[in-house]
């Protein structure tokens, strides 16, 4: 199966797509983008996806977590939902700002307390679409570093029974 593994940056595609940071499962953030035009017209729509890292390691200095070495080794089919109408907020498109919540309760089982290896991660993608011909289509993500906390189970995310490897 050599070749199949996804170092991180082949993964997300570059540094500048994604921003990455840490919550714990049951939390959930919201953002607000600011679009600085009239979006009515655009369709938005969010997804998640669960991937698990072999390894993540962290700057002394800043505390940023460093995926230089870090490979995607398998993931955990997407069973969150994130529907529009509850986790995108539209109400102010006309004046161009748009909420957009990250949900809570992104992947459900176990957790290792404390995490380097084995880590999961949710990979939110917030996407939208203008009303254009052709349509333009844009999408940002947010890389979530899931962390153990206390109601969670604590244990390996490769023992869950939905865990696909990719190694």
């Amino acid at each position: 199966m050599a070749g199949r593994i996804l170092d991180f940056s082949q993964y997300i595609g570059g540094a500048d797509n994604v921003k990455v940071i840490e919550l714990f499962p049951k939390s959930q953030k919201t953002f607000t983008y600011g679009f600085g035009m009239n979006v009515s017209a655009y369709t938005f729509t969010a997804d998640i996806q669960t991937i698990v890292l072999d390894a993540v390691t962290y700057d002394r200095t800043t505390g940023e977590p460093n995926f230089a070495d870090t490979n995607v080794i398998g993931f955990i089919p997407n069973t969150a939902n994130v529907t529009a109408a509850t986790y995108i907020n539209t109400a102010a498109a006309a004046s161009g700002s748009i909420a957009f919540t990250i949900p809570a309760n992104r992947y459900t089982g176990s957790i290792t307390p404390n995490a380097r290896t084995n880590v999961v991660m949710s990979i939110v993608s917030f996407e939208w679409t203008t009303a254009d011909t052709p349509p333009q289509v844009d999408l940002h993500r947010w890389a979530i570093i899931e962390r153990w906390e206390p109601g969670v189970t604590p244990g390996s995310p490769l023992d869950e029974v939905d865990y696909v490897s990719l190694i």
